[in-house]
């Protein structure tokens, strides 16, 4: 169907972007392994390295995906100069923000992987292991802001990343931003059950997309528009995560005919490409009825929600006040549970949107991961 969008010209563009960037994913082996096992390892391009690395490698490793089935992702892992300190280089597991569902989004195919940024965690003597997520640049589609699967994609790229490069430590902290920021928390709420032969130390979630499950029986022909960015875009990705995943819920059934076009295009274009495809649509268009069925809130709140009890670590959680994408008074909601939960964390507000909170947070942040690198 061509419908709203005219031509087919961008998925001719995705192919040809596919095929280009091809020759750098790595081959899936088989049998599947236990998380964290290597399927394939080589070095990841040069010019995708982050500014700053002294080695880098492009790895497909075995993880958990949706529903607890073995899956394969991608991740690349960057080593910092110089001789690693007694006992190998602390690791800082990146967990990247919203970059679209398709294989030729996946950082390590694009090459954008964090840049400036993650540098300054190099140049602080950190190795940055980055994770793709479960479903970007290997089978399947991405379920996007599933967050059990995209914190097991963050903890078995620590343990993958050992296994290539021995000089990292078993002592790690997860980060991450917007999507990596929900993947960080919900990995700070697993890790220790998870991998108990690492040594988690904490995690920094920053603009973290949370309460968004709370949102979801307003879902319906109805919704407002809302004064935020990327929403539309952000909520066709999640439910085409959903409708693959989870092939029991008939998630086509809650779609207008205009919003089952949107998730099928969502498929194929990365983050920008569909800000631009869906310019003016809002989430309202996307729906034939009201998400009120207990079976697809069920499903929904299983993806979406962060826990607010249980952490066994110290976490950092920023905000920006002026974030667009992901509104505070959401966080806000996720900090007063988290409190009167008595968890153990740090929360700091900053005068920025979404991605400059990153920027002016990185002072504490980096406060916080050292102390948390400091506990015996």
């Amino acid at each position: 169907m061509v419908g709203r969008f005219g031509s087919r010209a961008v998925t001719v563009v995705a192919a040809v972007l596919i095929a280009a960037t091809g020759a750098q994913s790595p081959a899936h082996a088989e049998p599947a392994g236990p998380p964290g096992s290597i399927a394939a390892s080589r070095p990841l391009v040069r010019e995708h390295w982050i500014p700053g690395a002294a080695d880098a490698h492009l790895v497909t490793y075995w993880s958990t995906g949706p529903g607890g089935k073995q899956a394969l992702s991608t991740g690349a892992v960057f080593v910092p100069p110089g001789q690693a300190p007694p006992g190998g280089w602390p690791v800082v597991s990146w967990g990247h923000g919203a970059v679209g569902l398709a294989d030729q989004c996946a950082p390590t195919a694009s090459g954008i992987l964090g840049g400036g940024y993650l540098t300054r965690w190099l140049t602080q003597g950190y190795a940055v292991v980055a994770t793709d997520y479960v479903g970007l640049g290997t089978p399947g589609i991405h379920p996007y802001l599933d967050g059990r699967s995209e914190a097991y994609s963050m903890v078995d790229m620590v343990r993958a990343a050992r296994a290539v490069a021995p000089t990292l430590s078993r002592k790690w902290v997860a980060l991450g931003q917007s999507q990596g920021g929900q993947a960080a928390m919900v990995a700070a709420s697993l890790a220790t059950g998870y991998a108990p032969e690492l040594d988690y130390l904490g995690a920094v979630g920053l603009g973290v997309p949370s309460n968004i499950e709370n949102l979801a029986p307003l879902g319906g022909p109805g919704f407002p528009e809302l004064p935020l960015t990327g929403t539309t875009v952000f909520i066709s990705y999640m439910l085409a995560g959903l409708r693959a995943t989870r092939p029991d819920i008939d998630v086509d059934g809650y779609l207008s005919p205009l919003g089952r076009e949107v998730l099928d295009r969502a498929e194929s274009l990365c983050y920008t490409e569909a800000a631009e495809a869906f310019a003016g649509i809002s989430i309202g268009e996307l729906l034939s009825r009201q998400l009120d069925d207990p079976v697809i809130l069920t499903a929904l709140r299983e993806m979406l929600e962060i826990p607010t009890q249980g952490y066994d670590r110290p976490f950092f959680i920023g905000q920006g006040v002026l974030d667009e994408v992901v509104p505070a008074p959401l966080t806000l909601k996720l900090v007063a549970d988290l409190t009167g939960n008595d968890q153990r964390f740090t929360f700091r507000p900053y005068p920025a949107g979404h991605i400059g909170t990153m920027r002016l947070s990185l002072p504490d942040a980096t406060d916080f991961v050292r102390e948390a690198f400091k506990t015996p």
